[in-house]
């Protein structure tokens, strides 16, 4: 049986942990010999990854419209030069972030209409769904606590309210969209890696890859 690309997002608020485990399970399935592409969104690209500048980038007061619309540009882009062709020479793709994104961001963050990110998703991915969304959930509160040492971006500066309305809105996805597995971002480390891997050792096996 010929080996199928898998793509696994990671996703969650900011400071969840998301990068952290991203990296842990591609040097995880790397040293099992699979044939592995970690990424990100916004990013993932060199034309994508200057919008991620531009969307971070604290000196821009950006609108709501503006903002998605520069996520959709940079996912379209990063869609077509980097996802499509790994997942077609069947690697297990790694993305930190994807469409949920854009809904718990701009959908349930900035109050756009869900159907109008929808759309917009839709077109910028090319109707590309993930096999496994893995979602890492953390209280608001975490956030001060994890910032310390950093410098926040646009988006971290955002107040305590709107990153209650993104896990709010990521905890409501998690309940209509497929594929996706809620883990607590408050345990150990190694403790959550384990729970991550034993979630997509099967996902991998269906898929033709030896793990």
């Amino acid at each position: 049986m010929g080996k199928k690309g898998v793509l696994i997002v990671f996703e969650g608020p900011d400071k969840s942990g998301k990068s952290t485990q991203a990296k842990i399970l591609a040097r995880e399935l790397e040293k099992r010999g699979l044939s592995v592409l970690h990424t990100r969104e916004p990013g993932g690209t060199p034309f994508a990854e200057d919008i991620r500048r531009i969307l971070l980038d604290s000196s821009y007061d950006l609108t709501p419209l503006s903002e998605l619309f520069l996520y959709e540009a940079a996912r379209a882009q990063h869609t077509q030069e980097t996802l499509l062709p790994a997942l077609e020479a069947g690697k297990i793709v790694i993305s930190e972030r994807y469409v949920l994104a854009s809904l718990a961001y701009q959908g349930y963050g900035r109050g756009l209409p869900l159907k109008l990110v929808r759309t917009l998703n839709s077109a910028a991915s090319g109707n590309l769904k993930p096999d496994l969304t893995i979602l890492i959930d953390v209280p608001v509160g975490s956030f001060s606590k994890r910032m310390k040492g950093f410098s926040p971006d646009r988006l971290e500066k955002e107040g305590s309210d709107f990153r209650r309305r993104v896990r709010e809105g990521y905890l409501r996805l998690s309940k209509t969209e497929p594929n996706i597995f809620v883990v607590s971002g408050r345990g150990k480390i190694e403790d959550i890696r384990q729970k991550i891997l034993n979630r997509i050792e099967k996902l991998i096996r269906t898929s033709g890859h030896k793990i």
